[in-house]
């Protein structure tokens, strides 16, 4: 691709919590003709997602918090979701575990890496890296519920994994990560 693409100007409009860019950049389309676009895109750093599954009783961990777009674009109650988090200067591997003692209060042992996809890359530059694990009420160290300082407040679910099924199905559960993993594990069960 590099030489169907000439970058012409990048600007930074906001660098807050992420770094706002808009670039304008020259592109030769597959029928040879050169067109200018303009894009914008959203840089916030990639993040790691996790699914804690009890195969033994058939239930998941999973996270409710407070999510102002979501919000703010109409969803009036806090999000059902997969414990996740940005890596910041970690790995995928370690970001999750350090997620899950963090919002779950499980620490958890056999952590497996599914897939990394781009979530939104139309204007995103985020990768999610995916991860399942087994879990049992033995890896519990404490109630979870996030880091108050960094202003979570994350309430802990447990719930058998047909009701989070159901909750996609009718609309509790609308949040795409979660979405993706609940299907991928009732797909691809642990053994027992």
């Amino acid at each position: 691709m590099e030489d169907r693409i000439r970058i012409r100007s990048e600007e930074i409009l906001s660098d807050d919590w992420a770094v706002l860019k808009k670039t304008v950049l020259d592109y030769r389309r597959r029928d040879g003709q050169w067109e200018t676009q303009i894009r914008q895109t959203y840089d916030r750093g990639d993040g790691a997602v996790i699914l804690p599954y009890d195969p033994l009783r058939s239930t998941v961990l999973l996270v409710r918090q407070f999510r102002y777009p979501a919000y703010v674009t109409g969803h009036r109650e806090p999000l059902i979701e997969a414990c996740a988090g940005l890596l910041d200067e970690n790995d995928p591997e370690t970001c999750i575990r350090k997620e899950a003692e963090e919002e779950l209060g499980y620490r958890l042992q056999n952590v497996e890496r599914l897939f990394s996809p781009y979530m939104s890359p139309g204007s995103v530059t985020e990768r999610l890296w995916f991860f399942i694990a087994r879990y049992s009420p033995a890896d519990r160290i404490s109630a979870g519920g996030g880091a108050p300082d960094e202003g979570e407040d994350i309430e802990v679910l447990e719930m058998p994994l047909d009701e989070a099924l159901a909750g996609i199905a009718d609309g509790r559960i609308i949040d795409a990560k979660t979405i993706i993993l609940i299907q991928h594990l009732k797909l691809n069960p642990i053994p027992t």
